[in-house]
């Protein structure tokens, strides 16, 4: 998925509504992301999601 389509698809949601993701042992909230400008000769760059730690 792009940045493109994320942002498509989270514009029709409700502004107050949580963000979550999948930690392996459930869902957890998206607590940081960090863009990654590039990765090499021919590579996207990149959103990488981190899930909270504090649940």
């Amino acid at each position: 998925m792009t940045v493109a389509q994320l942002l498509d698809r989270l514009k029709g949601l409700p502004e107050d509504a949580v963000v979550l993701m999948d930690s392996g042992e459930g869902l957890s909230r998206v607590s940081t992301l960090e863009f990654v400008a590039d990765q090499g000769p021919g590579a996207p760059a990149e959103v990488i999601l981190s899930p909270s730690m504090d649940e």
